[in-house]
């Protein structure tokens, strides 16, 4: 599938983006971002600065250093949120950008040992509630 940047999510970088997450850093080829919505303390996501499609577009180099980027986002929730598992989601069946969420789950926590709900509208913290959580993340990159 060969999807336009014109009509993608993290490549126009609009207000719909921005409903839905908080830019937190940029990292070596991608960015990473807070969603709003957070059911799943800690819950990031991991998008690759150009439009491609899929992982396989991309070469072994440029694949490397994605995924370095997710390990480093991952390593920095670890230090920040202390979950005891970190769930990794990539699917672009309706948004073709290659991204990936990154999940904290808890023990006690929300689906702990199932899948996670994409956007399940319940919990949303105050605007200093992000802010601290996006600079904890920035410290701990």
């Amino acid at each position: 599938m060969n999807s336009d940047s014109k009509d993608c999510l993290y490549c126009q970088n609009n207000e719909t983006l921005h409903d839905l997450m908080i830019e937190v850093a940029q990292l070596s080829v991608s960015r990473l971002f807070v969603f709003k919505e957070q059911t799943y303390h800690g819950r990031c996501l991991v998008a690759y600065n150009k439009h491609v499609d899929d992982l396989n577009l991309l070469s072994d180099e440029e694949r490397n250093a994605f995924m370095a980027d997710v390990v480093r986002a991952t390593r920095a929730m670890q230090k920040v949120f202390n979950p005891d598992k970190i769930n990794y989601g990539a699917y672009s069946d309706t948004l073709s950008h290659l991204h990936f969420h990154l999940i904290p789950k808890y023990i006690d926590g929300p689906d702990f040992g199932g899948v996670f709900q994409m956007n399940p509208k319940k919990v949303y913290l105050s605007e200093k509630e992000y802010a601290e959580m996006a600079e904890s993340l920035k410290k701990a990159l």
